[in-house]
Formats: C-alpha cells, sequence, structure tokens
C-alpha cells in the first residue's frame, strides 16, 4: 500500500474518533475503516472499565466470535504473551505476536490452541490509553502464513491508539450525560454459574438486567458477565514467564476486584461483582448484577472527562462532600492550589460551583 494513500486513511479515521460518535457508531467506523490501513483477517473491539480492565461492551468478527470462551481463559488463565492488561501497564501498548515470541508463534498457548485451528496467524493487539486510563482494546488478525503484521502497520496502530481511546472517552462522557433510561432502577439480580461457568440459576431481575445488556454473547451470557467470572476463576495464583523470560503476571495479576461499571441500552448503569460460593456442590460462582451507586459512577466520569490526577483526587473529595480546609488535610495542598484544580475541574464539567458540579456527576450516575 502506498505510504501517502495508508496516511489519508489514517487521517480519516483519527478524524472520525474524535467527531463526538457514540460507542456503537465508532466501533462500527473503526471496523469499516481498519482493512483499508492494514492487512487483516478479523478484529475485535472492546470497551473495558478502566477501573478493572474487564469488557464492558465487545464487537467480534468471524471467526472470533464463536471461540469467545477459549480466548477468556487464555486471557486469565494461561501464561500467554500479550495480555491485554500487562499492554495496558507496560511500556508499548501496541505488539504482534510475531515480535512478543521472537517469530516462533507456536511459543504462544493462545496460537497453538486457538489461533492455527482457526487459520489465524499473527496477532496485533493494543490497549488503548487516554490520559493515564485505558478504555479499550484491540486486537487484529492476520490469515495464518509466514509473513505477519510489519513494522509500518504496528506503527500505523500506534499512532491511531491513542485517538481510538480519546474517540472511546469522548463516547463514555457522551453516553453519560445525553441518555435516559426509562423509570427507577430495579433490584439486584444473581447468576449463578458452576466452576466451567455453565449457567446453574438466574434470578428474574438478573434476566431482565441480562435482556438490557448488548450481544454478543458468550455462552449464553453477555461479554461483561462472563468475563467478570472467568476473571474470578481463571486467574492463577502463579507468576509466569514469558518465551524471552520476562513476567508476563505481573501486569496481569488479578487485584483488580472492584465491581465492573456499564450501560444497558436503554441508558442505565449497572455494577458487576463475582464471588465463590462454598457448599455440599462443587464450587460455584455468582455474579450478582445491581444498579450502581453513584459514587461508583462518579469516579468513572471524573476519569471520562480527563482530568489530571491530581484534579481527580480534588474532585473525588468534594464528591464526598469535603470542604477546602478538610481537602487541604488530607492532601497536604494549598488551599490555593485546591481553588486552582476545582476551577478546572468546573470548567471541565461546564459547572460553576461545587454544589453545579455534583449535581452533574449524580445525575449522569442516575440517568
Amino acid at each position: 500500500m502506498a505510504t501517502g494513500i495508508r496516511q489519508r486513511r489514517i487521517e480519516r479515521l483519527i478524524d472520525s474518533c474524535h467527531a463526538d460518535l457514540e460507542l456503537p457508531g465508532l466501533s462500527a467506523e473503526v471496523l469499516r475503516r481498519l482493512p483499508g490501513i492494514l492487512p487483516l483477517e478479523a478484529a475485535f473491539f472492546a470497551t473495558v472499565d478502566p477501573a478493572t480492565l474487564l469488557f464492558t461492551s465487545v464487537v467480534a468478527q468471524e471467526p472470533l466470535a464463536g471461540v469467545g470462551p477459549l480466548f477468556l481463559d487464555n486471557e486469565f488463565g494461561r501464561e500467554d504473551v500479550n495480555k491485554f492488561a500487562a499492554l495496558a501497564r507496560g511500556p508499548d501498548a501496541v505488539m504482534s505476536l510475531d515480535r512478543a515470541t521472537l517469530g516462533r508463534r507456536s511459543a504462544s498457548a493462545r496460537y497453538r490452541e486457538i489461533m492455527a485451528g482457526l487459520g489465524l496467524g499473527d496477532e496485533l493487539r493494543a490497549a488503548l490509553i487516554a490520559g493515564r486510563d485505558c478504555w479499550g482494546v484491540l486486537c487484529l488478525h492476520r490469515a495464518d502464513a509466514d509473513a505477519g503484521f510489519s513494522d509500518q502497520d504496528l506503527a500505523a496502530v500506534r499512532t491511531l491508539a491513542p485517538h481510538l481511546a480519546e474517540g472511546l472517552r469522548r463516547g463514555m462522557v457522551r453516553e453519560a450525560v445525553t441518555r435516559d433510561g426509562p423509570g427507577a432502577p430495579g433490584a439486584p439480580g444473581v447468576i449463578v454459574l458452576d466452576r466451567e461457568l455453565a449457567l446453574v440459576s438466574i434470578s428474574p431481575d438478573a434476566e431482565r438486567w441480562l435482556d438490557r445488556l448488548p450481544p454478543p454473547k458468550v455462552r449464553g451470557l453477555p461479554w461483561p458477565v462472563y468475563s467478570v467470572a472467568a476473571r474470578l476463576t481463571r486467574s492463577p495464583d502463579v507468576r509466569g514467564a514469558d518465551v524471552r523470560g520476562a513476567d508476563v503476571r505481573g501486569a496481569d495479576a488479578p487485584d483488580r476486584r472492584g465491581p465492573v461499571r456499564l450501560r444497558t441500552v436503554d441508558g442505565h448503569w449497572l455494577a458487576l461483582h463475582a464471588t465463590r460460593l462454598r457448599g455440599s456442590a462443587d464450587d460455584q460462582v455468582c455474579v450478582v448484577v445491581e444498579p450502581a451507586p453513584a459514587a461508583a459512577i462518579g469516579s468513572l466520569l471524573l476519569a471520562a472527562h480527563g482530568l489530571t490526577p491530581a484534579q481527580n483526587r480534588v474532585a473525588a473529595l468534594v464528591l464526598q462532600g469535603c470542604s477546602t480546609r478538610e481537602i487541604v488535610g488530607r492532601l497536604h495542598v494549598s488551599a490555593y492550589t485546591v481553588q486552582e484544580h476545582l476551577t478546572a475541574v468546573f470548567a471541565r464539567f461546564g459547572v460553576a460551583s461545587r454544589r453545579e458540579l455534583i449535581a452533574a456527576v449524580l445525575s449522569s450516575a442516575e440517568r
């Protein structure tokens, strides 16, 4: 592909990322334009909760859509290279399988056990980071052949990745302030899975919530539900090494145990929690699906508005009802610094006071 044509196509996709598209529209645009930028056989594009790095929405092209359980079991239960969480926390958020394995794809369990059987070869993964937070992930596949993704292909994705992340971040803000769910939130629901994550039982409230989550599904469950359970049950307790001897579990260790926050198709915020059950039967997993509390959504919305870490800390304390004196005492900064950060936060949210900030965040959280 001529360099000039590729560059123009990259620029068009970047423009789309800054066009304030809603998340489904941005996903469709990304998957439509990527094949014109680099050769690929299939793509996986997902949003994640930046606090847990678990999937909140997924678009998976064939043949990837039918093997979701295998990829999730690998992501959370096997030692392997280029895990999404490792990319999100590592020095390079974009990497191909061929480069990570030094050209020996068979060193990857993901290639041996999943991709080769699908006729897929090299894999290019990216964590999509805006500011300090990861808002999504991208996984691209080539057909199984000697040639994998080129240096130019990786460079193109490195150029695109921060703009894709910014598009996802903007989409999160747009959804938070424009979408209303009908009526009051419902009651929490409970889903019980066996040790293989097959459905054992589900409460009527959980069924109603799951009906309001978008496709695709994994073993009959929405991707976010299955992934939060897989993360709990599949994450090994030991650290592993990749084919070059580098640690691949450190950035992937199961230390992000908070709830997964996501939106229903009609605009409500949900929180998903997974826990183990003990009893006379084999070990089971319980996933609780419930309306997300305002405090949990508040921290997500602060991050989505692109606040700096210092601004985020001040704003979070304001949402807790802290006075300037209390914030000064907790953060060990001057009152002038607190006010300076608050002025920047007000500008981000388009408000003029603490009361308006709290109202803006809570109204978005309650939609």
